[in-house]
C-alpha cells in the first residue's frame, strides 16, 4: 500500500498541509476592538508571531519541495518521516496563537521554540532519506561537513532559544527569527551533488 504511494503524490499531500496550516493561522488572527491606531499598536505580538510563522512555513515548503525533487523512490521511511515533518509543522498555528494571545510570555515562547526545534529535527531526518546515497566525490566533502555544521549549530541555536526563553521571551523569539534565516536558502543537494530526477 505504502510502496503505490508515489513522490508526486507526496509532495501534492504535503502542498494541502502547508496550505491548511497557513489557512488556520490566518483564521486566528484578531483585530483590535476599538479603531484606533493605539489600539493597532497594542496588537503588535499577533502581527509579529504570525509574521514569523508565515515566515518559518514558507522556508518549511521552500526547502522541502526543493529537497522532494532530488527523491528518486517514495520508499516506506521517506514517506514516515514525510508525515512526522508535516505533523511537527502542523503545530506551529497552536503555538504562534499560544504566543500571541499572552503577548510572548515565557512557557509559551518556550514552546514555540520546542515546535521549531521539532520541525528541524524532522526536516533533517527527512533530508538524510532524500539524499542518503549522496555521490561520494571528494569536492563536495567540504560541502557536506559545512551543512552538518550548520544542521548541528541551528539544533543547538534552538535548544538554547528554548532555556532562554524562561528568562528572556523576547531575546529566544528575535534568536528563533534570526536562526530561521539561515534556512532561506536550500543547500543540502547542491552539498551531496545530486541532479534533481524532474
Amino acid at each position: 500500500m505504502i510502496r503505490a504511494i508515489g513522490k508526486e503524490q507526496l509532495g501534492v499531500f504535503s502542498d494541502a498541509v502547508f496550505a491548511v496550516i497557513i489557512t488556520i493561522m490566518v483564521l486566528q488572527l484578531r483585530l483590535p476592538s476599538q479603531a484606533t491606531f493605539d489600539a493597532l499598536l497594542q496588537a503588535w505580538p499577533t502581527a509579529v508571531s504570525y509574521a514569523v510563522s508565515y515566515l518559518l512555513i514558507a522556508i518549511i515548503w521552500i526547502n522541502h519541495h526543493f529537497l522532494l525533487r532530488f527523491a528518486k523512490d517514495s520508499t516506506r521511511r521517506l514517506i514516515l518521516w514525510n508525515f512526522t515533518h508535516m505533523f511537527s509543522a502542523s503545530l506551529v498555528p497552536c503555538a504562534t496563537a499560544w504566543i500571541a494571545d499572552t503577548r510572548l510570555a515565557s512557557v509559551p515562547v518556550f514552546i514555540y521554540a520546542a515546535v521549531i526545534l521539532l520541525v528541524n529535527l524532522s526536516y533533517h531526518a527527512f533530508a538524510y532519506e532524500v539524499v542518503p546515497r549522496a555521490a561520494p566525490e571528494a569536492s563536495a566533502e567540504g560541502m557536506r561537513r559545512k551543512v552538518l555544521m550548520r544542521s548541528l549549530l541551528t539544533i543547538f541555536l534552538f535548544a538554547v532559544a528554548m532555556v532562554l526563553a524562561l528568562r528572556a521571551p523576547l531575546v529566544a523569539f528575535a534568536l528563533v527569527t534570526l536562526v530561521l534565516l539561515t534556512y532561506s536558502r536550500p543547500e543540502i543537494p547542491q552539498a551531496f551533488h545530486v541532479r534533481p530526477t524532474r
